[in-house]
């Protein structure tokens, strides 16, 4: 599998239909951008810091070796969401990106009401 950025952090299931925002508050580069139903790290623009990954609420942000089996996917899911965006530098300029990953996309709408 060839790569061309490090290790990076990944955003996985339990943000879709939540998208706390928490973790782009605490973001110092702006590399977390908004899709209609989850947020997505950008692995090029991501400098590991880690900022996010204490303030998530629900536990979906991990380190990429990380990642639970289950959620192993959103890896991908990261990567390619920016496939057709490349990088623009900085999420806060686009605001909302009208699509979704087709993986985040196909999952049924969620109600994160306990």
């Amino acid at each position: 599998m060839e790569r061309n950025h490090s290790v990076t952090y990944v955003i996985a299931e339990p943000c879709v239909d939540l998208k706390d925002k928490a973790c782009i508050e605490e973001c110092p580069v702006d590399c977390i951008y908004e899709g209609n139903r989850s947020l997505y790290i950008h692995p090029d623009e991501c400098v590991d810091c880690g900022a996010c990954e204490p303030v998530c609420p629900v536990e979906a942000i991990f380190y990429e070796d990380d990642v639970p089996e289950e959620w192993k996917d959103y890896y991908k899911a990261n990567v390619e969401f920016f496939d057709e965006l490349g990088s623009p530098g900085g999420a806060g300029k686009l605001g909302l990106i009208e699509r979704d990953h087709p993986l985040v996309a196909a999952l049924p709408p969620r109600d994160h009401e306990e």
